[in-house]
This record gives C-alpha cells, sequence and structure tokens, in this order.
C-alpha cells in the first residue's frame, strides 16, 4: 500500500513548500522512501491525481464548523459546501468570516467541528496563526475535484483515498509531548525544540502509540521549521487508518 503525509500551506512557494512523505507500508511497518516538496498548486493536484492504490493524510481541514454552515446558511452537503466556497475568492471567503466571527459572543468567537476540540486543533475559521480556514479553502476544493475517495463525504475512486490529519494529535495527545518541536522562525529553532523532535522521532521509530513502526533513512530533526516530520507523522496517521 503506497501512502502519502502530506504537511500543507496555503500558499506554496521555494521558501514554504508542500512537504510531502511517500512511503509503503508493509504488516505494521511504514517505511518512507523519500520527501518530496511542492512548490506550486499545479505539483500538489498532480500528486492526488497519481493511480493507486494509495492512503494519504493531509493536515488540514476537509470543512467547517456545522454550526458556522448552519448560521450562514451555507450547504449542508460537503461537495456542495466545498463547491460554495470554492466560488468565493480568498478575499470574500475572509470577509465572510470575519462578518461571522463579529456576530458571535466575547470568548465564543471561532466555531469548531465535533472533532477540533478532542484532538487539540484550531477551529477551521482561523484566518492567521495557523490559517487554517485558508488551508480548507485552497485544499478541500482541490480534493474534491481530484475525485479521490473521502470516507464518509465522497464516494470516489477507491484506490486513491484522502483522509484529514493532524500531527499535534499525535504529538500532543497520544506521546505526551507538550515542548514545542518546530518554529517556521530560523532564530527560534533552538537545540531543545531540535531534542523534542528527536523524542517524536524515537517514538514513532518505537511504533508508539498507533502501533505502526516507522522505517526512514531521512533526517527528520535537521528541518527546524518541522514540516518534514509532520508530513511523516500524516503518513504514520494514514499508515494507521490503511490499516
Amino acid at each position: 500500500m503506497r501512502i502519502y503525509g502530506v504537511d500543507f500551506t496555503c500558499a506554496p512557494r521555494r521558501a514554504k513548500p508542500i512537504t510531502v512523505a511517500c512511503g509503503s507500508l508493509k504488516g505494521g511497518e511504514l517505511q518512507i522512501e523519500g520527501v518530496e516538496k511542492l512548490h506550486t498548486f499545479g505539483e500538489f493536484e498532480a500528486l492526488l491525481s497519481r493511480p493507486g492504490p494509495w492512503v494519504g493524510g493531509f493536515d488540514f481541514p476537509f470543512s467547517l464548523p456545522r454550526e458556522l454552515v448552519r448560521d450562514l446558511g451555507w450547504p449542508a452537503d460537503w461537495t456542495a459546501l466545498v463547491g460554495h466556497c470554492a466560488a468565493m475568492p480568498r478575499g470574500k471567503f475572509r470577509e465572510a468570516l470575519d462578518a461571522y466571527r463579529n456576530t458571535r459572543p466575547v470568548g465564543r468567537r471561532y466555531a469548531h467541528r465535533a472533532t477540533d476540540l478532542p484532538a487539540g486543533s484550531s477551529s477551521p475559521m482561523k484566518l492567521v496563526n495557523p490559517p487554517v480556514a485558508l488551508m480548507f479553502h485552497e485544499g478541500a476544493p482541490r480534493v474534491l475535484a481530484s475525485g479521490a475517495h473521502v470516507p464518509a463525504l465522497l464516494e470516489g475512486d477507491l484506490k486513491r483515498v484522502a483522509l484529514e490529519a493532524y500531527p499535534g494529535l499525535l504529538v500532543r495527545k497520544q506521546l505526551g509531548i507538550r515542548e514545542s518541536y518546530k518554529s517556521d522562525t530560523r532564530s527560534e529553532q533552538t537545540p531543545a525544540r531540535a531534542a523534542a523532535r528527536a523524542g517524536v522521532v524515537r517514538a514513532l521509530k518505537a511504533g508508539r502509540q498507533l502501533g505502526v513502526k516507522l522505517k526512514t533513512r531521512a533526517d527528520l530533526v535537521a528541518d527546524g521549521s518541522g514540516d518534514t516530520l509532520d508530513a511523516v507523522i500524516c503518513a504514520v496517521q494514514a499508515a494507521w487508518a490503511a490499516a
């Protein structure tokens, strides 16, 4: 089984590409065979179109909070919702979320999906730090257009299965590592963060906590942004799901 783990960005470029961990699952072992850097959305679309069988874990929200969708009168059906949002230019989409947020009470500005709080993830409404709403706006329409299978949401090509992944769930909730392990700011890429990354890698190689043992020759600690490690974590989560 081919496995992909994808650390996504809403603005891919040479300085901040979409990072893809590529591997294969045999038994309970995930062998990472390479890490790709995608600098354009065209390259990302080509990844989604690669022939299967594969299972991919993608680090961006595939949808929006039900509360937001209901209150704004947007389509409840996933395919229609994604199409509705994709038809809005980024500026209009941002304005709609800003306006909705300002109607909500202090302390509850951001609506969440049922899975967000248990996973410790940000609301898909967030536009900064991290801009996961924009990641949805760029990522979900491309998943939909690819015709891949999205369980419970889209009956697509069963040989190409796209799943939402979230590295923070494994690191913080399942491994119990609370220390920061990454930063996009070079001056904040400290030895302490490198040590935290090394701890995550040791746990993955031991098969904690998902029972998938990571095998790789790639240096997952050297990338201080954490993008490479996050892509590999997404691949581990996809491998667990595939099994």
